[in-house]
């Protein structure tokens, strides 16, 4: 769900640069270094993830973990996703250097938003924290899909039908997201619940 250089129109590049720079701030001031380790390995996770492409038409999708990331990280999610789509952009050309703020806010604002509405409830009984786990990582796709459609109408009307097409690609990745966070989540409570707090 990278969004590649030459794309967007200036005024969304400025914005998404402009927010970028805002929630890594805010990320980075509420970043403590006891949670530098969980930080680094959860922007691991996410560039690994995103690295697996299966391509779907002209296109291709990949898992993006973002749920995840924004569930254990909250605010932190913003400084550990720029981090990680830096080294793709840099290593293997996914997105780009200008591009950078626009992918860096389509991904981590889902993060954040979902661990607003879904962390408190991660802490209930099993059925509960389950199934928030797995809402978790439907909605952070969707919301990053449906950023992702704002940025190309709002670069230009005729990507209109491009961003349908984009959505409905992502269906199924919205699917498969949600029942990896709510395993991920359901190991992460039996073995180490420590790292959800």
């Amino acid at each position: 769900m990278h969004i590649s250089e030459g794309i967007l129109s200036l005024p969304v590049l400025a914005a998404g640069t402009a927010f970028a720079a805002a929630g890594t701030g805010i990320g980075l001031k509420r970043l403590d270094p006891d949670r530098i380790p969980k930080t680094g390995i959860l922007a691991a996770a996410f560039f690994v993830a995103s690295l697996i492409h299966v391509p779907i038409g002209p296109s291709s999708v990949h898992l993006i973990l973002n749920g995840v990331v924004g569930l254990i990280l909250g605010w932190a999610a913003f400084p550990a996703i720029l981090v990680a789509l830096v080294l793709q952009a840099v290593f293997f050309q996914y997105g780009g250097i200008t591009t950078l703020g626009a992918n860096t806010v389509l991904m981590a604002l889902p993060a954040v938003i979902c661990y607003y509405a879904f962390h408190p409830l991660i802490h209930k009984r099993p059925a509960i924290a389950l199934t928030a786990a797995f809402a978790c990582g439907m909605l952070a796709v969707m919301l990053s899909g449906l950023l992702l459609s704002g940025f190309l109408v709002f670069t230009g009307q005729h990507f209109l039908e491009v961003s349908a097409m984009v959505i409905a690609a992502h269906i199924p990745v919205m699917i498969i997201e949600g029942i990896i966070t709510m395993f991920c989540i359901g190991f992460l409570k039996k073995v180490q619940p420590a790292l959800l707090r």
